[in-house]
């Protein structure tokens, strides 16, 4: 697992966690924020995992 992966899911949890928090108090802003920081999140973890992808293959 590398930097990219670990920070990727923990941006997806975070942006889980705001979307709801924002679904609790009912501010629709605080939810979109959320929403994009799973997004962000997803990308940055799919990133990693390409790069540890690729780190597999040269070690091969």
């Amino acid at each position: 697992m590398n930097k990219d992966q670990v920070k990727g899911k923990a941006k997806d949890v975070g942006g889980k966690i705001q979307e709801e928090a924002g679904k609790l108090v009912g501010s629709k802003s605080q939810q979109v924020k959320g929403l994009q920081h799973q997004a962000e999140g997803k990308v940055q973890k799919g990133v990693g995992d390409v790069k540890e992808a690729v780190k597999d293959l040269k070690a091969s």
